[in-house]
């Protein structure tokens, strides 16, 4: 069975360190510097901050506000929008939050990785739901009712309208999975 989003009852300066700790190894994997002060620093970290403390606000009534005024906030400070009520498990990463537009109802397991200009939508009130460990290329758009599964990738640029299976690379407009010769 798969779990989306946060787990229910974790702190969310806890997950706020699996977010960072997670960006540490894809920086250590690209041989970049690594350190927490580095992190702390770096394109998109105060857009995860910004959003993990949007959602837990917005989950309450009496915060819910101060969640709307964050969220506004993170749009001014690093030109992403990120609804309220999306919702994103441990050791979600954007590398450079400019242009991501996130809707409110999108649900996502752990792992994920988004790069600019990144848009995950609805259809008619219809969102996306996406596994975990997921890498998200620059431009891409994951738009309506669909799945995305565990262990995929999706290419720059790729426009996502239809599910995508486990362990696949998704390119194109309309995306499909890499090899595919179907039209």
């Amino acid at each position: 069975m798969r779990i989306y989003g946060q787990e229910q009852g974790q702190p969310v300066f806890s997950i706020i360190r699996a977010d960072f700790r997670r960006k540490q190894k894809i920086f250590q994997g690209d041989g970049a510097p690594s350190g927490l002060l580095r992190m702390l620093v770096s394109d998109g970290a105060s857009a995860i901050i910004l959003f993990r403390a949007t959602h837990a606000c917005g989950r309450h009534a009496v915060t819910k506000p101060l969640a709307l005024v964050l969220r506004w906030f993170n749009k001014f400070l690093n030109g992403c929008f990120i609804g309220v009520g999306a919702d994103f498990g441990p050791g979600f990463v954007i590398m450079h939050p400019e242009g991501v537009i996130i809707n409110s109802k999108v649900r996502a397991g752990r792992n994920i990785t988004l790069e600019s200009g990144v848009v995950i939508g609805d259809d008619k009130g219809r969102s996306p739901v996406l596994g975990s460990d997921i890498y998200v290329g620059a431009g891409a758009k994951i738009i309506g009712e669909l799945e995305v599964g565990d262990n995929v990738k999706i290419g720059a640029n790729a426009v996502v309208t239809k599910s995508a299976p486990d362990g696949s690379t998704m390119l194109g407009i309309p995306a499909r999975p890499y090899g595919d010769t179907s039209a």
